[in-house]
């Protein structure tokens, strides 16, 4: 009867790794939750990359528009660069976040893969990030005519992800 308890923390174990890798085939890495969503844009004044010069996220574009966090040393970010250029074609305004980055590298990047941004702003430290909820870079909030978070894109931008923020910036 003894040897039959020493396994029951190993059965209990094993019961934990299949109900965790059930729920793990079954989650969508793509949709991350975010407690900023339907709460305003978080009242801070970050460096213009041009400049220097401090600008409050809240007044540095009016919205509707997209906030993108990017960096210089993100390969996904390089990769969504494209997209962010066909959003700004068609007239989306982008307030781009240069997220945990030094100016020279973000203006090199900027040039290398196209500026698709209205406004250019830097969280060097990360500070922004985090208000936001950010939770790697590259990741999109698409914001209201009355500065209130309405959906977060976590990743590269998908061409459905386009289109809904496409419709969304148009309201």
């Amino acid at each position: 009867m003894r040897r039959w308890l020493a396994l029951v923390p190993l059965v209990g174990l094993i019961l934990l790794g299949v109900l965790f890798a059930g729920y793990s085939l079954k989650r969508n890495p793509r949709v991350q939750p975010s407690a900023m969503v339907g709460k305003p844009v978080p009242d801070l004044t970050l460096p213009v990359l041009e400049t220097g010069r401090m600008q409050a996220i809240r007044q540095a574009a009016p919205g509707p528009l997209l906030v993108n966090f990017y960096a210089s040393w993100c390969a996904p970010c390089e990769l969504e660069a494209p997209a962010l250029m066909r959003l700004k074609g068609q007239g989306v305004t982008i307030l781009g976040i240069g997220y945990k980055d030094a100016p020279d590298n973000n203006r090199a990047f900027l040039a290398r893969v196209g500026d698709p941004f209205a406004v250019r702003l830097l969280d060097r430290d990360g500070r922004a990030g985090l208000e936001f909820g950010v939770t790697g870079v590259p990741e999109s909030y698409v914001i209201d005519e009355g500065g209130k978070i309405v959906a977060k894109y976590t990743g590269e931008l998908t061409p459905a992800e386009e289109l809904d923020i496409i419709a969304a910036t148009r309201r």
